[in-house]
């Protein structure tokens, strides 16, 4: 299995990320490092690297190589962006990195870091149009799309490291600082013309340890059952109330916010602001976190090259599958229960009356079904709950992510499990609740037409007849077992559906 590496060298940040390259055009993330380097801090004086940012770069870099060659990775992408971009000596600073460092890093130009932030969004995301706002500490990229075409590209000459520095030392108090630092913001987003003709659908989406910050907090403050923060989503008025409390208190004060970062507390209100000027200029509604951006699109550019042409189509089978098959699953068996669990949903949808959009739902779960097995058989459905839960599935609502992980762990006998929906009541209608019983129901009884694994039975049709459903099976060969193992669901047949079960 080949393994590469990711290296970002931001203006606030260095990040690493170890990657497995799966078969299929497929990558998992298997370790991480990340360290705060500065290295935009003090640039806007003479717009020179300062010695002291270099050493720390240094020193950083030789650790992330470091665990490079104890993982034998093959491959080493390393990007540095806007402070190396903008830097007078960014020549000697890259040949010193390769001399000390062995890493060859290569500067990415605007329009290639807009590029590479565009692709990690776009093949990870559900949003049709969309404003990506990328807060880097050396610059801020504005990317506009359009039903995946990248149309406009901006880049701000400051990030919340340098807006930090401007107006760190004129004796203002800081909701001062934040006010001036959205008028400046402002006045550069009005020389874009395109900004001024977004279509009315268009979303913000909100990339960088800023946004994942303000997603951590905000999560913190509402008791969110998931601590996941690709595709969370803030409202205007949260945000503004989180901004509004920020922007006032000093630096002594900002360190201690639940869920912030400490070493991006003195240049989160900064962000805030930024932020703040884009989303009054633009009239958004909400904002749309992504824990994705130009690491995840330098992956996708090496696993899937032809992504540098059409993004993936189908964000969730893509994320999907690469669960599939980082787990070693049986892919033929996962993909037969979920064709059989659509008949049955399709069968039985004048007794269930779901509307089709909870066909997403029923696909994660069927596919998923068995991924608790890696933890351990026994109770697998169960583990398969946690599994989904914590999986990083990429292209779904959370809401619909906690519906697939109910759902999967009902798709064995559920005497020891009783799925804590009041723990996701914010996500969860009473509605969810119901179709959650009923699609856990179908996927139960898929599973176990296919209990041998092997395919026998290949069509189901559903009759209801008084109080009643005779289910008549479609197969060329014995299936007993089959249609034994299912009718073990006829007890919660009956609760969701008021019917009772027959299987022929």
């Amino acid at each position: 299995m080949e393994k590469i590496a990711i290296i970002d060298l931001g203006s606030n940040t260095a990040r690493l990320l170890l990657v497995s390259i799966l078969d299929g055009g497929y990558f998992v993330v298997f370790d991480e490092l990340k360290e705060s380097v500065r290295l935009a801090q003090d640039m806007e004086t003479d717009g020179f690297l300062k010695p002291s940012r270099i050493a720390a770069t240094i020193k950083t870099l030789k650790m992330f190589k470091r665990l490079c060659d104890a993982n034998k990775i093959s491959k080493i992408f390393a990007y540095a962006t806007a402070a190396v971009r903008r830097a007078k000596n960014q020549r000697s600073f890259i040949d010193e990195i390769a001399v000390t460092c062995g890493i060859k890093i290569k500067v990415l130009s605007e329009d290639e870091e807009a590029i590479l932030i565009y692709s990690g969004v776009i093949n990870t995301l559900e949003a049709p149009k969309g404003l990506i706002m990328d807060v880097g500490g050396g610059s801020i990229q504005l990317i506009y799309y359009s039903r995946k075409h990248l149309l406009q590209q901006l880049t701000l000459p400051f990030g919340t490291i340098t807006l930090t520095d401007m107006f760190k030392n004129n004796g203002l108090i800081a909701e001062e600082r934040a006010l001036k630092i959205e008028r400046l913001v402002y006045e550069y987003l009005e020389k874009a013309e395109w900004l001024k003709e977004l279509d009315p659908d268009t979303q913000l989406i909100g990339v960088g340890g800023s946004f994942r910050n303000l997603g951590r907090i905000s999560r913190r403050i509402k008791k969110y059952p998931l601590m996941t923060s690709h595709n969370y989503r803030i409202a205007v008025s949260e945000f503004e109330g989180i901004y509004d409390t920020i922007k006032t208190l000093e630096i002594d004060k900002t360190m201690k916010i639940n869920g912030l970062s400490g070493s991006r507390a003195d240049i989160f209100p900064s962000a805030l602001a930024a932020v703040k000027a884009v989303m009054d200029y633009v009239k958004f509604n909400q904002i749309i976190i992504s824990g994705r951006g130009l690491r995840e699109g330098a992956m996708f550019r090496y696993t899937v090259p032809s992504t540098a042409e059409k993004p993936i189509s189908d964000i969730l089978g893509h994320s999907i599958n690469t669960l599939l098959h980082n787990f070693n699953m049986n892919i033929q068996h996962a993909e037969h229960v979920y064709n059989l669990s659509v008949q049955l949903f399709k069968q039985l949808k004048v007794l269930h009356k779901l509307p089709r959009l909870y066909v997403k739902v029923l696909r994660t779960a069927a596919l998923l079904h068995d991924t608790g097995s890696i933890i351990k058989y026994y109770d697998h459905h169960v583990h398969s709950e946690y599994v989904i839960l914590h999986s990083g599935l990429n292209g779904i609502s959370h809401k619909d992510l906690v519906m697939a992980a109910y759902v999967a762990a009902l798709h064995r006998k559920a005497d020891n499990i009783e799925p804590n929906f009041e723990k996701y009541k914010e996500l969860l209608t009473d509605e969810d609740v119901d179709a959650v019983k009923k699609l856990g129901v179908i996927l139960r009884i898929a599973e176990s037409f296919d209990r041998t694994m092997s395919g026998l039975i290949v069509g189901v049709n559903c009759d209801v007849l008084g109080d009643s459903v005779i289910m008549k099976t479609e197969s060329d060969s014995d299936c007993s077992l089959e249609i034994k193992d299912a009718l073990t669901a006829s007890a919660e047949f009956r609760k969701a559906y008021k019917k009772n079960l027959e299987i022929l």
